[in-house]
């Protein structure tokens, strides 16, 4: 296992450049692959698809082009953090599906995952992708909380 990658997730939010200053503290110096899942089709994008205006294909992509942009800026902070980082950019939903799938191809040690702290009604409502990814990766998964703001 001291082989094997770790897998970040990154988002471009607050709380995965978060993520990764923490991973550096504690793995600073392994391999990393800095990965962003974007959708196949935003509701927005389905819209369009589903109207005849646009074919989804093209949307899905667009969403990866995006996807492997943000998974590179990401993996630019992690090299700053003095990580071995490669980006990943993938298309799938739900995301944590293909946070799971890449880990599973990596054999990664480790996914690391931002959390946005939410709690109670809120979470039920909006998800927690850190949770879903926890209860389905099959491997151990550091989740970092939101940055003390005191």
């Amino acid at each position: 296992m001291a082989d094997a990658p770790i897998l970040i997730c990154y988002d471009g939010s607050s709380g995965s450049v978060h993520a990764i200053e923490v991973a550096a503290t504690l793995f600073g110096g392994r391999r990393v692959v800095v990965v962003d899942v974007a959708p196949p089709l935003t509701a927005e994008e389905s819209l369009s698809a589903a109207g005849g205006g646009v074919p989804g294909y093209v949307f899905e992509d667009v969403n990866m082009a995006s996807a492997k942009e943000r998974a590179e800026q990401g993996a630019k902070i992690a090299r700053s953090s003095g990580f071995t980082a490669e980006a990943r950019g993938v298309v799938s939903a739900p995301t944590w599906d293909g946070i799971v799938d890449v880990a599973d191809e990596l054999d990664a040690a480790v996914i690391v995952v931002g959390s946005r702290g939410l709690t109670g009604v809120r979470e039920l409502v909006e998800g927690s992708l850190s949770h879903q990814v926890a209860e389905h990766a099959g491997r151990p998964v550091l989740i970092v909380p939101p940055h003390d703001e005191r």
